[in-house]
């Protein structure tokens, strides 16, 4: 027994997980053109922390002047990504796109990662996350 057993010291598998995922995002081109009709790429990329795998789903919520579909109507869409298996990463490609009447200005993304139990019905856990987009 040594003096760091006393303190908790941790074993080198043990690991501390606060959160079930590790979530990236990036913006591909980083800025959007105002009052067109053209794409930004949402590139997210999902790490499973957890020590076994997860079923796992995203839901991606844009401001009104943004759209997940070329019309603009659609502002809510989950992803269901199936199980992530422990440390597994996936990453996913979202066009966001503006349409005539977005105004120039910063607007929040918004993503919400779920771990799901044994089916999609019901939520265990979840990560959110708002990204900003810039549209001059």
């Amino acid at each position: 027994m040594g003096l760091f057993d006393i303190f908790g010291k941790k074993a080198e598998g043990d690991s501390d997980v606060r959160t079930p995922f590790s979530l990236r995002t990036s913006l591909s081109p980083v800025r959007m053109a105002s009052h067109k009709s053209s794409p930004v790429d949402l590139h997210v990329s999902i790490k499973n922390r957890l020590g076994d795998a997860a079923l796992t789903s995203i839901m991606i919520q844009v401001p009104k002047g943004l759209g997940l579909d070329q019309t603009g109507i659609a502002r809510a869409k989950e992803i269901r990504l199936g199980y992530l298996s422990k440390g597994e990463e996936k990453e996913i490609v979202v066009p966001v796109w503006g349409h005539v009447m977005t105004e120039p200005g910063d607007y929040k993304i918004v993503l919400e990662i779920y771990c799901h139990y044994r089916t999609y019905a019901y939520i265990q856990n979840s990560v959110k996350k708002a990204v900003e987009l810039r549209i001059v």
